[in-house]
């Protein structure tokens, strides 16, 4: 070693990005947020994930039981997590529904039951974890929008809608609460191998063909993977990204930006 090289003999490891910090996660139990369920504990976080079911919340977690529908369930749930926890620094809104069809192919009470829970579902547990965000020293709040939001996307029209709107809420909430010290951010995940896409998959004529005619949409060639998914939202959680409000994330392996040659033929 010369004498300008740098070592870091003697220091104490650094404490993980999310040492500490107290997370409440929607939708925990499943997909997207019970990776992120994983990865905030990995990195040091302490975590209750709410859910209709608890079954498949990972170990190491908290769990409390609400469809984030029903707005008594959803403050009975955020209540006690903050009293598991001693206080919220962190709500990540991912519980989420699907939905398939052109403006044709859905009724009303459709569009009212996925607008209920895709947003209506961010407002109510935002709401509720808004005293223990304001008591914290690095609040946050991270919401899972999707694709749909900035891309046109075929059969789609209610899902795109929802993930529309959150897209917008987000960047209304960060504004709103920038002053009170909570940031606010979304992801934009693209196509995301999640159990809601395999069931997709497995009702398509060609199950095979289907999953390649998803994964060939996105120039990386591939879908998503949920923890890839779950490391955005862990910087985005962090205390560390101080810097960051009012941001919607791309975890699309490119699809919304990025344009690429045709594969040549043969």
């Amino acid at each position: 070693m010369t004498a300008s090289t740098p070592t870091t003999a003697g220091l104490a490891p650094a404490p993980p990005e999310l040492d500490g910090v107290r997370a409440v996660v929607t939708g925990g139990a499943s997909g997207i947020g019970a990776a992120v369920v994983t990865a905030m504990l990995a990195r040091g976080a302490r975590v209750v994930a709410i859910d209709r079911s608890t079954d498949g919340v990972p170990d190491g977690a908290g769990a409390e039981t609400a469809d984030v529908t029903d707005d008594a369930a959803v403050r009975a749930a955020v209540a006690n997590a903050a009293e598991t926890l001693g206080g919220i620094d962190v709500v990540v809104n991912n519980a989420g529904i699907g939905a398939q069809g052109t403006v044709a192919d859905n009724d009303d009470d459709e569009w009212r039951r996925v607008l209920d829970v895709n947003v209506l579902g961010i407002v109510r547990v935002t709401r509720a974890a808004l005293p223990y965000l304001r008591a914290s020293a690095h609040a946050a709040v991270v919401n899972t929008s999707s694709i749909a939001a900035w891309t046109g996307l075929p059969a789609r029209a209610l899902y795109s809608a929802s993930k529309g709107a959150v897209q917008s809420l987000t960047m209304a909430m960060a504004a709103d609460h920038v002053r009170e010290g909570i940031r606010v951010t979304c992801v934009n995940p693209g196509t995301v191998d999640t159990p809601w896409v395999g069931r997709l998959l497995d009702a398509a004529d060609d199950p095979a063909a289907e999953r390649a005619a998803l994964a060939a949409r996105q120039p990386t060639g591939r879908l998503v993977s949920p923890e890839a998914v779950a490391h955005a939202v862990c910087y985005l959680a962090s205390p560390l990204a101080t810097a960051t409000t009012g941001t919607a994330l791309a975890v699309d392996g490119g699809m919304h930006d990025v344009r690429v040659r045709p594969p040549e033929q043969p």
